[in-house]
């Protein structure tokens, strides 16, 4: 079996949404995200100020309107019924006139449409009309359509995820075994990736689909080392690992647009007292989110779990984001546990957990891995070791 979308899987969700587009009285979907884009017609892009989009007909039709440097590429790699292009943009005629003039060929003009963006938006400094000041017709925001659907992912998709979340594994798995004091975090990053990726290109070559900007296997720090792994959302820095440092680690794998989160922290050298308190920590907080997450649990309730856990141990000062978030065709996407939303856990739903603690000072503490929501708990995508032991990096 292809580790890829299915067609069989693209024409189930279309056949979803128009039945929701038929029970809101929606005539079709005009779509410019390019993950709801790729969920409806499979297609894959390099986003750039060039618009791109999605109608998806209530009658289930699928078209793409692209620029003609892609037609021939949305022809061969999408689901599509039909392929439009328009020459470039800005070009003597707008794209997005172009754009009106496909949804006038399609029957839409006086419809009522439903989207996720009007127009096109600023994307490498695009410059344009809004869909709705050259096109008319009844215009529903209905971005949440397509993605109340993404939330639940089938049996294809959760396949994809748990399948990076092995190759996202060996990556973290080679970063692990180079980690050397005196190296740069840049060549260590890069030597675990690239070997994690030519395994992964060798063993399923022809059999998944790379898709978008990456389409490896990675595994790397992003700056989050020593002092500097007190940063969530740190960006690389070029920094050397050295003897007694915390390391706070990202690894994933793409297969066929999906991916899915992993992330450890290891100690390189002998763990300080401090080190292993806040660690340990961690690893308490984020089996309270464990012991919370099944079908019919409110997001918000494993938030606040994970927030009453923090002010129990007196440690809420560290606290820095919300305890996860769902993962599929984006890094980060709905549902999320977080303390203000509501939502219900279905099963289906794939969600990152990471609570983390980070010390001024000291540094970060983060572990997340990637589950699936089942009726009575949930299933690990993501397997790696948790405990310090196996996460010390000893000479």
């Amino acid at each position: 079996m292809l580790l890829q979308i299915s067609r069989r899987e693209i024409e189930r969700r279309r056949s979803k949404l128009a039945s929701r587009m038929e029970a809101r009285g929606i005539d079709a979907l005009f779509l410019v995200s390019n993950s709801n884009i790729a969920y409806v017609t499979n297609f894959f892009f390099i986003p750039t100020e060039r618009p791109m989009a999605a109608v998806l007909k209530k009658d289930g039709e699928a078209v793409l309107i692209v620029p003609f440097l892609e037609h021939e590429h949305a022809e061969k790699y999408s689901y599509a019924d039909k392929v439009y292009s328009y020459r470039e943009y800005p070009d003597e005629k707008h794209p997005m006139m172009v754009i009106a003039d496909v949804l006038r060929e399609l029957g839409l003009e006086g419809k009522t449409i439903g989207f996720d963006g009007d127009g096109y938006g600023h994307v490498f400094g695009y410059r344009g009309p809004r869909l709705s000041e050259v096109f008319k017709a009844n215009y529903v925001y209905a971005r949440d359509m397509v993605e109340e659907l993404r939330m639940i992912k089938s049996d294809e998709e959760v396949r994809l995820i748990a399948e990076s979340g092995k190759w996202a594994a060996l990556a973290h798995r080679l970063l692990q075994e180079y980690v050397r004091p005196g190296l740069y975090e840049d060549e260590v990053s890069l030597a675990a990736s690239m070997e994690a990726t030519m395994a992964m290109a060798r063993a399923l070559k022809g059999i998944y689909r790379p898709a978008g900007w990456s389409a490896g296997a990675r595994a790397g720090f992003r700056g989050q080392i020593g002092v500097h792994s007190y940063y969530p959302h740190s960006l690389t820095r070029h920094a050397i690992i050295k003897t007694g440092d915390i390391l706070v680690t990202g690894a994933t794998a793409p297969v066929s647009g999906y991916g899915a989160e992993l992330e450890r922290t290891m100690i390189v050298g002998e763990p300080s007292h401090e080190q292993e308190k806040y660690f340990n920590l961690m690893l308490e907080a984020r089996q309270v989110a464990f012991n919370k997450i099944k079908a019919g649990v409110k997001c918000s309730d494993v938030d606040k779990a994970v927030r009453k856990f923090y002010k129990d141990k007196g440690i809420w000062g560290y606290w820095r984001h919300h305890t996860g978030h769902g993962i599929g065709l984006d890094y980060h996407e709905a549902p999320f546990f977080d303390i203000g939303y509501d939502r219900v856990l279905e099963e289906g739903m794939v969600m990152s957990v990471e609570p983390g603690i980070y010390v001024p000072g000291l540094g970060g503490f983060r572990h997340s891995d990637t589950i699936l929501v089942t009726r009575d708990g949930y299933e690990l995508l993501t397997h790696y070791p948790t405990d310090l032991e196996s996460l010390t990096i000893r000479d």
